[in-house]
């Protein structure tokens, strides 16, 4: 099967950010993917944390995930929102969500980011919690692709990448794919991104497909980029360093099946 993950330089107008996606979504399937990945605030990257909350839709009705819809339709992907603003029960906060459409446009799989961003080092400062709810579970949804694989595919975002007990229980799972949309900032990406990326592959046996934002952003926030793929064994497959593009890579059954038979480590677990 082939992934793409879509590097995006998301502004704080809806219109132009999906435009841009949109343009990054007919390339991935000209590219043949049957699977493309938005980044996290794809459709928005404001001046304030609350603009978040004035786009914010009801899950299941608005303009975003219309969009979402119509391209996975119209361009036959499996389409995953890397994420979007959904209400919550309090009108000041939202979820930072996660929605899966099919290549018939049907929503199958919504994910809530369960671990929200804090991060202060009396230069930058970030705090998830003030316009966001926590999600409560993960999630998971299969994939039959062209290859004859029924993919299983684990959804996470972002900050989730630094809490190994969610990839885990997906490992327990049986979950081949695992996907992180990301917004990272460039200070920790540059640290600890890529290390991380790997190690969610390596000790899952699975591959991990991480789609970024990636550039300067009008409010002036800088985030690292670095989209990509990573194979079971910890090899990056493609991958690309900053602005807007397609990352495409191929992902194989058989050689997730003969790494997992040549170090059975998931078999292995103790605790």
């Amino acid at each position: 099967m082939k992934l793409a993950t879509l590097q995006m330089v998301s502004t704080g107008v809806v219109s132009d950010n999906l435009q841009q996606a949109r343009s990054l979504l007919e390339q991935a399937a000209r590219e043949g993917a049957e699977l493309a990945v938005l980044p996290e605030y794809f459709c928005l990257i404001g001046q304030h944390d609350a603009d978040k909350l004035a786009i914010q839709e009801a899950f299941g009705s608005g303009p975003i995930q219309d969009f979402l819809a119509d391209a996975a339709r119209s361009l036959g992907l499996w389409v995953v929102g890397g994420t979007l603003p959904l209400s919550a029960s309090r009108p000041d906060r939202v979820y930072n969500s996660s929605l899966v459409f099919n290549p018939q446009g049907e929503c199958v799989a919504r994910y809530d980011k369960m671990h929200l961003f804090r991060f202060d080092n009396g230069v930058e400062s970030y705090d998830e919690s003030r316009v966001l709810d926590r999600g409560a579970q993960p999630t998971r949804f299969a994939l039959p692709s062209q290859d004859g694989h029924l993919w299983q595919v684990g959804l996470s975002v972002c900050y989730d990448l630094r809490f190994a007990e969610l990839y885990r229980a997906y490992a327990r799972d049986g979950v081949d794919l695992i996907l992180v949309p990301s917004a990272f900032t460039h200070t920790t990406g540059q640290a600890h991104w890529e290390v991380l990326l790997r190690a969610r592959a390596i000790e899952n046996l699975a591959y991990v497909g991480a789609a970024a934002q990636g550039g300067e952003h009008p409010n002036g926030r800088r985030t690292w980029g670095q989209s990509l793929v990573v194979d079971p064994w910890g090899l990056v497959l493609a991958q690309r360093a900053h602005g807007a593009g397609v990352v495409c890579a191929e992902l194989s059954p058989h050689t997730l099946q003969q790494r997992r038979s040549q170090l059975p480590a998931l078999q292995h677990r103790l605790l």
